[in-house]
């Protein structure tokens, strides 16, 4: 069956008569292929073709039956709706009839095909808080065997690996290559940034969607990545390898090029669109009334948030060359879920990462996360929900009491975490607000999140400063890890950090992605090997790795209660405990020694407790006396 799951998109749709007998009329139809046996049985078919809104269309295929069609705007989308609940799978005949100018009726024909589903949807279980999320970008970690520096059929882009904002090449192949890379570094799930096709022209030398956040079809892999089945490939290596993988998608916008922009399926599908009309169809805003957002996000739950504020945030485009979706178009987000949907059923991923969570509107997001949640009960998605105040962060979970209506969003991101902890970081800690005690504050608000291991924490991503900046503070980022890894949350690292890559966005983003070392033809070494690695990158491989393989299926950690200390004399302590097991997680938040005072702490030493392993280093501690500590020295004691 899996051979069935990739058909291109052309030839997905097979016509009944040759094109020598007549010209085609049907040119597409989103999604390319369809699934029996879901629990909502409707579905959309978006056909594409010239003309084609004026078909009438008949479904000839048993427990099939067409509920609806509804006629957009343009002249050249049709959308059918389908009732497929008696459905079995096969090949289903649709048959449009259109007149042409002359009044004669042209029929046509197009096979469609409803495939079995692999599985159950209960039985897909997406990431949690036993896992480690490796977040990585696509064009910048690894490059496969013949690989093709240009494909036909792309507009203008070029691969330079010179230049920070152009395309520098990898793909999917170049990660399937080095898959035990991740097995022995000990993290559990893959998180690529957008791997599908962004097929917008670069402005050469300055700029491009290497990126993959400016999406032109929402079917197909980006050819310079791969193919829809070389994808399908790699998630079956993972998933044998023992890793999940984490899809990005993105629902709050697209690219310029996506046919979508050049011939609008309704005239609200996008918001702001009329300023397409004063632009001729370009995305150049000047002397329009084009709205760009004010990257804002709080005037969404702002009860004092005004008009423009608020328009600024759910309706303005993030940037003129990706289109803000009007997701209140119901026929739109009908598409969008949909994909998802198909997504989770052709490749086999794990979960969902929806990049802008709160752009978008939110009723229509939550409609999806419903039907999601129902398909999939045991799924995973996080929403990316950049706000660093933890009121804010918790009012997007799932079933929290802070907002008036349900998310269903199961897992959001802390930007408070990472935040706090890049500000201390650079401080010393002191006996009230600075260093540690922000985490600290930080974490004692985790009363107002309806699940605290469902919250995904991070030192760093493609978005934000390497948490190193342009430095190499190894005592600093080995505080931050074990941090990150023994709280109560979903970790996510972010590629490269085990072998202390480092720089920050002051010119450009492209210099926080840049490549993995080893990952490329002709680069001087490479950090897949032990013997690639220099002391340094090596040295906090092994400390990282440790600690990641030590976490693994490690119940203290996905099942303990957490305890936190307010810092005292500079030392901030977490413990995690589970039955007769403890762990204390040490940090010295300060340049200066300092001590562990194990009198103190006494709650968390049973009798039994006298010794304790730190897990990085693998050194034994004394428990019955204090523990002298090196400025910003981390310890994950485990007794």
């Amino acid at each position: 069956m899996k051979k069935l799951f990739f058909i291109s998109l052309l030839c997905s749709i097979t016509l009944a008569t040759s094109a020598a007998e007549q010209k085609t009329t049907v040119t597409r139809i989103d999604p390319t292929d369809w699934y029996v046996g879901m629990k909502n049985p409707s579905l959309q078919l978006m056909v594409y073709g010239k003309g084609i809104r004026d078909a009438q269309v008949s479904a000839d295929y048993p427990g099939v039956s067409i509920d609806s069609v509804v006629r957009l705007d343009s002249p050249n989308y049709l959308l059918v709706y389908l009732n497929l609940k008696e459905a079995k799978p096969g090949t289903m005949k649709l048959t449009f009839q259109l007149k042409n100018e002359k009044g004669k009726v042209k029929s046509e024909a197009v096979n469609y095909l409803l495939k079995t589903r692999e599985k159950k949807g209960a039985d897909r279980h997406g990431f949690d808080i036993g896992d480690v999320l490796y977040l990585l970008m696509p064009d910048r970690f690894a490059q496969g065997p013949n690989h093709q520096a240009q494909l036909k059929g792309m507009r203008a882009y070029k691969e330079d690996r010179t230049k920070p904002s152009l395309r520098h090449g990898g793909d999917l192949k170049g990660l399937q290559q080095h898959l035990d890379y991740f097995n022995d570094l000990g993290v559990t799930a893959l998180w690529f940034t957008p791997i599908l096709e962004n097929d917008s022209p670069d402005a050469m030398d300055t700029w491009s969607t290497y990126h993959g956040y400016a999406c032109t079809d929402y079917y197909r892999v980006d050819p310079r990545f791969g193919t829809n089945a070389e994808y399908r490939q790699l998630i079956d290596a993972c998933h044998k390898k023992g890793l999940k993988v984490v899809m990005d998608m993105i629902f709050n916008h697209c690219g310029f090029e996506h046919p979508w922009v050049a011939d609008m399926p309704g005239k609200d599908w996008f918001n702001l669109s009329d300023w397409l009309k004063q632009s001729g169809g370009s995305s150049d805003e000047r002397g329009t009334d084009f709205l760009q957002t004010s990257y804002k996000l709080t005037p969404v739950a702002d009860p004092y948030a005004s008009e423009v504020d608020l328009r600024e945030t759910t309706e303005a485009w993030f940037v003129n060359t990706m289109p803000d979706f009007n997701q209140n178009n119901p026929h739109l987000m009908r598409y969008l879920i949909q994909n998802s949907i198909w997504w989770v059923e052709t490749a086999d991923i794990d979960g969902i990462r929806m990049d802008t969570y709160p752009y978008a509107f939110r009723k229509p997001m939550i409609q999806w996360m419903k039907e999601l949640n129902n398909e999939y009960p045991n799924f995973n998605t996080v929403g990316e929900t950049w706000v660093t105040e933890p009121a804010y962060t918790a009012a997007w979970q799932k079933d929290s009491k802070l907002s008036d209506e349900n998310t269903y969003l199961k897992t959001v991101m802390d930007f408070s975490f990472q935040e706090k902890l890049d500000s201390a970081k650079h401080e010393n800690t002191d006996s009230w607000w600075r260093g540690y005690n922000r985490l600290y504050n930080s974490f004692c608000y985790d009363y107002l999140y309806p699940n605290p291991s469902s919250v995904m924490a991070f030192l760093d991503n493609h978005d934000t400063d390497r948490f190193l900046g342009n430095g190499m503070d190894t005592l600093a980022l080995k505080q931050g890890l074990a941090l990150l890894l023994t709280v109560r949350r979903i970790p996510q690292l972010y590629y490269g950090t085990e072998i202390l890559m480092n720089g920050t966005k002051e010119k450009t983003d492209g210099y926080v992605r840049k490549d993995f070392p080893g990952g490329f033809p002709g680069d001087d070494h490479s950090c897949f090997t032990v013997e690639g690695r220099t002391p340094a990158e090596q040295s906090m491989f092994e400390w990282l790795s440790r600690l990641l393989h030590w976490r693994q299926g490690n119940e203290v950690i996905t099942k303990g209660r957490m305890v936190q200390f307010i810092p005292y004399k500079g030392v901030y302590v977490i413990a995690r405990q589970y039955k007769e097991r403890t762990v204390v997680t040490i940090l010295n938040g300060t340049d200066k020694p300092a001590v562990f005072n194990s009198s103190r702490y006494a709650e968390l030493l049973n009798d039994n407790a006298s010794q304790a392993t730190d897990v990085p280093t693998l050194k034994r501690y004394d428990l019955t006396h204090d523990i002298p500590l090196a400025p910003r020295q981390a310890l994950v004691l485990d007794f």
